[in-house]
């Protein structure tokens, strides 16, 4: 492997919300980086501190050891590794393509195949820890693939998260966070549903925050969103629009193996009407502005 200060070179595509604050760990520990995004100024504080760019993900492959991709839906993760263009074309024997997007366990699959029978490696790596875990490094990464290929690029997912843990063959990943993404539908409801709740009881809210939070009800979206709920915060640390491409993938995988989830069936229609609303590039806890004009 080709290394400058015992580090891999390292690819990355996609520098949105969490891919700029990821890929900006591994080059603060050492890895030099060539970089692809749809709009380049989107790149440049990770340009301004040195990386590198490309002109397309073919391009990052071919100057990469180990290429990250964080994109936004699966059609987004298929342009970027298939084609003439994609990762795929240019990824070099022994190198490793690490798709970090929340996408179909399927396509992780397919990826991983297209990537073997060319020489290469494939993991599937989605996190959960949003924004913020991005940001201090202590995302949550669950990586499906060989376990060798997960050895080898260990080192650097844990500069970006403090939970690393390899959940099986191509596609565990993604199925991993799909049960993420269950759990946080169900919480979602219940944690916007709680605020409005104690508004119309007459409390306190922060004060009734501090109160649950530390009981059976605590959990990282009590932590973490409620408290962005209380200040008018609806920023995305995850968008509205991605969690409903979530929620319609574990939906398809469960249907695929014979399994009805209508708990889900039911948050995903709640957050279609918060889309309807325009609030899909909003974050998950604008939710509870959906819910508020249904109260």
């Amino acid at each position: 492997m080709s290394t400058q200060q015992s580090m891999p070179r390292i690819g990355w595509i996609g520098t949105g919300v969490m891919g700029l604050s990821m890929c900006g760990h591994l080059m603060a520990a050492g890895c030099p980086a060539t970089v692809f995004t749809r709009t380049k100024a989107k790149a440049e504080p990770l340009l301004t501190k040195g990386a590198a760019w490309a002109e397309s993900p073919r391009a990052v492959a071919e100057a990469s050891d180990v290429v990250f991709s964080i994109v936004g839906f699966p059609p987004d993760v298929r342009q970027v590794y298939f084609g003439p263009e994609g990762v795929l074309a240019g990824l070099g024997r022994n190198a490793v393509a690490v798709d970090m997007t929340t996408t179909s366990p399927t396509l992780a699959v397919e990826i991983y195949n297209a990537a073997k029978a060319a020489g290469a490696q494939a993991l599937d790596a989605p996190v959960s820890g949003g924004d913020v875990g991005a940001r201090n490094a202590t995302l949550s990464i669950m990586v499906g693939g060989e376990a060798a290929a997960f050895e080898r690029v260990k080192p650097l997912f844990e500069r970006m998260g403090r939970i690393i843990l390899h959940q099986g063959g191509a596609g565990a990943g993604q199925h991993t966070k799909m049960c993420n993404q269950i759990v946080i539908a169900g919480t979602m409801i219940g944690v916007c549903e709680s605020l409005l709740y104690a508004v119309r009881a007459g409390l306190d809210p922060q004060a009734m925050l501090g109160a649950i939070s530390k009981g059976a009800a605590g959990c990282w979206s009590l932590d973490n969103l409620a408290p962005r709920v209380l200040k008018g915060d609806f920023a995305p640390g995850f968008m509205i629009d991605h969690f409903v491409k979530d929620m319609g993938i574990a939906l398809e995988e469960a249907g695929r193996m014979g399994l009805r989830l209508p708990g889900l069936e039911l948050v995903r229609g709640l957050y279609a009407e918060a889309q309807k609303a325009g609030l899909g590039r909003n974050g998950t806890q604008a939710l509870y502005l959906a819910l508020q004009k249904l109260a």
